[in-house]
């Protein structure tokens, strides 16, 4: 397992973006240039980013991107599910009709919606500002 390089960019993304002052907006060749982030990429990504109200992005010659909500808001479980979808560490774990016919029977069901929920919480705990 590993975390996609889209995830990792709009975390890096977000990051930068926690460290501005308040009422400053960066542009996306500031976010591009500051984090080494392909800019055709980073659009996308802060496309889904501003969609899912993390960011706010505004148009115009001072124009730019910024956090939507206060640094210590904003969690890197949501940026990366922002970005991602829900985390799912199994096939096992996945909510609604069941992928596996050994329902009820299986030991590692429990295994794995326990270490889901530990990551998630993690992640959750983690957040862009003090």
């Amino acid at each position: 397992m590993h975390l996609s390089r889209k995830a990792d960019y709009a975390l890096r993304a977000v990051r930068l973006l926690s460290k501005l002052p308040d009422g400053e907006t960066a542009s996306i060749n500031r976010i591009a240039e500051g984090e080494g982030i392909p800019r055709e990429f980073l659009a996308k990504i802060l496309k889904e980013l501003s969609k899912r109200e993390i960011i706010d992005s505004f148009k115009g010659v001072k124009g730019g991107y910024c956090l939507s909500r206060k640094p210590k808001e904003v969690s890197y479980l949501q940026v990366i599910e922002a970005v991602e979808g829900p985390i799912r560490l199994s096939l096992c774990t996945e909510p609604g009709e069941t992928h596996c016919n050994r329902v009820g029977s299986c030991e590692s069901h429990a295994f794995w919606v326990k270490q889901e929920d530990l990551l998630k919480r993690r992640l959750s705990s983690k957040r862009f500002g003090k």
